[in-house]
């Protein structure tokens, strides 16, 4: 057996006791090893030496450390973002908020202005502004650190002149109107379970919102209404056990509360439009 091929199969191994996704963690920082992406590492793996970088990796997954952090980066949508401690890691389930919008516009015509609440580093708004070039944005957090990376993201990805990043309370003070509002929340509820590494390595501010997980969307409520322009959505994210509590704290004014599942079937997000 290959050097490469028995070195991801021992290390699967080992992170079986701490992951959920040992042989994808496994290839992701195997690539980053080798300096290639996963999909030739899988199709025409090198045939060379382990790079001794991939061992302390592992051993950093091996203690909970999030992939991303270990990479620096993470796929989302059709976009690479950077990452690291201090940012929420992006998630296949917020993928959702994009495919709902997706699917809204194109029976209300491309948004223009775009709104991200909680951006971290610029996850949503910059998916977002790829898919419609023609748009703009703002994205606001209360993190600098996670407003740090999405003005580098945004540098990278060549938006920077697209887009304003704000630090600020949700949209406190903000005064015009959007096509398309996206906010992922924290929405976790203090004292709940968490996969490994969560709770240990991701920054708290983006996870818990008090004792029943509701807290954000209380101060979000108030101010969509007054946000959203007469065709669009506000896409804002939930856990997936908070499909029956969160539509009515979000259904002000007029706005209408629709739940959607996530690509696991799971209920992942409220999208409010306008009756």
């Amino acid at each position: 057996m290959k050097a490469i091929a028995r070195a991801l199969d021992d290390a699967t191994h080992q992170l079986s006791r701490t992951s959920d996704t040992p042989r994808l963690d496994a290839e992701l920082l195997m690539a980053e090893a080798l300096h290639i992406d996963r999909d030739r590492l899988i199709l025409s793996p090198p045939d060379r030496d382990v790079p001794k970088r991939f061992h302390s990796m592992v051993k950093r997954r091996l203690k909970g450390e999030p992939v991303a952090y270990i990479t620096g980066r993470r796929a989302f949508w059709n976009i690479d973002l950077h990452v690291g401690p201090g940012v929420l890691v992006p998630r296949p389930d917020s993928e959702v908020l994009i495919a709902s919008a997706i699917e809204h516009f194109e029976a209300n015509g491309a948004p223009r202005r775009i709104l991200d609440l909680g951006t971290g580093p610029g996850t949503l708004l910059l998916a977002a502004l790829d898919i419609w070039p023609g748009a703009t944005g703002v994205g606001i957090d209360v993190s600098r650190r996670a407003l740090s990376y999405a003005a580098a993201n945004a540098r990278r990805l060549g938006f920077e002149k697209r887009l304003k990043f704000k630090i600020g309370n949700w949209a406190v003070g903000v005064d015009e109107s959007f096509d398309l509002i996206l906010c992922n929340p924290p929405y976790v509820a203090e004292g709940a379970e968490l996969g490994p590494g969560v709770r240990e390595y991701e920054p708290d501010e983006a996870l818990f919102a008090g004792e029943k997980g509701l807290d954000a969307y209380a101060e979000l409520a108030p101010q969509l209404p007054r946000l959203l322009n007469e065709k669009g959505l506000a896409a804002v994210e939930i856990g997936h056990d908070q499909a029956k509590a969160v539509p009515p704290l979000l259904a002000r004014d007029g706005l209408r509360p629709r739940v959607v599942n996530d690509f696991a079937d799971r209920p992942r997000a409220v999208l409010l439009t306008w009756n």
